[in-house]
């Protein structure tokens, strides 16, 4: 049984042992083989690998895909014009040679991206430094990145090259600081009032003439009609009159009589009605006396 057991454990150990001389390096990455703190081999290729077992030999793993470093600084750049302003700026980046990475940057990534961001920043703050809010707003914002992008790619591969590659280096926002994006809101919204209230006024005064022409136009049409009511009217009471005339003046005594009639009518229209009159001496009971003829009345 001891020798079983022996012989497992040396099977365990055996196995732990060649499995600390194995790795894999995938292909998103380089795998760096240390011997001793030093540098001993970089492999590029993905696959299975062998190196001594720890601590003779040790081994880190850098990505090599394309990394993206967005800017985390809200600090504030001055342009040419003394205008405070605050950039939102993104680089894409990748490490392109693992042993100057390490020994010029660090181990890892991140090491990379915090040094990176620094000399970006001051990049832009540098170019910024000669350009107006028009340039970085206009055309001109791709010369601006382009000439941060070579200023970046100076430093990086200068006396002691970083082993990284800039690929690109793009502005996302432009903006003023707080105090001034403020103001610039509060004037848009008082020159935005200014034009309601002038659109609202000329509206108004607008309205008001269309009423005022509207109400001429109804006094003329409502004087034309009544013009032309009573020019109606007069010439009918005019044919009436004629009418009346031509009637009346074949009998006088009968026209006379008719009018009476009316008189009378009109005179005694209700049971209420009381006239107080001398009837023999007025002429209005003329006909009445006559005994409702059209003859001299009599004595």
């Amino acid at each position: 049984m001891n020798r079983i057991g022996f012989i497992v454990s040396s099977l365990l150990v055996l196995l732990a042992l060649l499995s600390s001389t194995l790795f894999v390096v995938d292909q998103r990455q380089f795998g760096v083989v240390y011997a001793l703190g030093q540098i001993k081999e970089v492999i590029t290729e993905p696959g299975l690998n062998f190196k001594l077992p720890p601590p003779l030999q040790n081994v880190s793993y850098i990505d090599k895909r394309l990394l993206t470093l967005d800017s985390t600084d809200t600090e504030p750049m001055l342009t040419l014009e003394k205008q405070r302003v605050v950039i939102d700026w993104y680089v894409r980046w990748r490490v392109a040679d693992p042993s100057e990475y390490i020994r010029n940057v660090g181990l890892d990534e991140s090491a990379g991206a915090n040094q990176l961001n620094r000399v970006v920043r001051n990049a832009f703050q540098e170019e910024i430094n000669k350009r107006t809010v028009r340039d970085l707003l206009s055309t001109k914002r791709e010369a601006l990145m382009a000439d941060v992008k070579r200023e970046v790619l100076e430093v990086v591969k200068g006396a002691k090259p970083w082993g990284v590659d800039v690929v690109d280096v793009r502005i996302t926002r432009v903006d003023y600081v707080e105090a001034i994006t403020e103001s610039v809101y509060r004037r848009m919204e008082a020159e935005r009032k200014r034009v309601a209230n002038e659109l609202r006024s000329t509206g108004f005064a607008e309205g008001e003439k269309i009423r005022a022409e509207a109400e001429r136009q109804r006094e003329v049409t409502v004087a034309n009609a009544y013009r032309e009511a009573q020019k109606i009217k007069g010439e009918g009471d005019a044919e009436a009159a004629k009418i009346y005339a031509d009637a009346f003046g074949r009998d006088p005594q009968f026209a006379q009589f008719y009018r009476s009639l009316d008189a009378y009518k009109a005179s005694f229209g209700k049971k209420s009605d009381v006239m107080v009159l001398d009837p023999s001496s007025s002429e209005f009971f003329k006909v009445l006396r006559n005994g409702g003829g059209t003859g001299p009345a009599k004595k």
